[in-house]
């Protein structure tokens, strides 16, 4: 993978079902020397903390940015999806994101850019034109960011942080659309992530579960999140839910 944010990039596994996810992060985990920023600390079995928390959760539905940002489909798919694990027992509650929200999307943009210049700047230089037009632009952005925005952006990422830890802290699991619509049919795009931003920008644990089909068959899907470092909490929740959801994730045939 061609680093871009060292603050701020991760690798998001994919895989067929949340019990896969778990035994992928299992062996993926741990300190590595040739990456200062893992963790010292051995990696535990999530697919034994998984089945921990593999029960009704406690689930904070995000409504407020989500739904305005969402298209009226994938909310709407959102809510049922609420509503159906909420008759087979989950215990669902809508919670308020913290003040701190409001400035995240933008002090995540200033520290990628920021970063990807730090990265790139040589390659830039001989070979701007190979990168794509949106990578390049946030590139040259970063450029001439002054060094003060870029540690006033860090500096909010911390606060934010810390109030989202605070947030999710109240429940499980905190339940949101996994994007603001369904999977893109043009393959020259995976999506907008502006939905993952945020627990990115946190450095928070998500897992994000299939759940259904939109109107053109494209996939629709919901995301978890949970405390720093609680990543079988997430998992056990996210597995139980994708099991009420039952979803059939076979290829369709003809």
């Amino acid at each position: 993978m061609a680093p871009l944010s060292w603050s701020l990039d991760h690798v998001g596994i994919l895989t067929r079902t949340v019990a896969d996810a778990a035994l992928m992060l299992t062996v993926l985990s741990g300190a590595d020397d040739n990456d200062p920023g893992s963790l010292r600390e051995p990696a535990p079995d999530f697919s034994a903390q998984m089945a921990e928390h593999d029960r009704p959760p406690r689930i904070g539905l995000v409504r407020q940015y989500f739904q305005d940002y969402a298209t009226p489909e994938m909310w709407a798919h959102t809510e049922e999806i609420a509503n159906r694990l909420a008759e087979a027992g989950a215990d669902i509650e809508e919670i308020p994101l913290p003040d701190s929200f409001a400035v995240i999307h933008s002090a995540q943009r200033i520290v990628s850019n920021v970063e990807c210049a730090g990265v790139h700047v040589a390659n830039h230089r001989s070979r701007a034109g190979d990168y794509g037009p949106r990578i390049r632009a946030g590139m040259e952005m970063g450029m001439v960011m002054p060094t003060s925005a870029y540690l006033k952006a860090q500096r909010l990422r911390r606060q934010f942080r810390a109030d989202l830890c605070e947030m999710v802290a109240k429940v499980d699991v905190v339940m949101t659309p996994a994007s603001p619509a369904p999977a893109p049919r043009d393959l020259n795009t995976t999506g907008d992530a502006a939905f993952q931003s945020p627990w990115t920008a946190a450095g928070l644990p998500t897992v994000v579960v299939p759940t259904g089909l939109s109107e053109l068959g494209m996939p629709m899907a919901v995301q978890f999140g949970g405390p720093w470092a609680q990543e079988g909490r997430v998992l056990g929740a996210a597995q139980w839910c994708e099991r009420i959801a039952g979803l059939n994730q076979a290829p369709p045939i003809g």
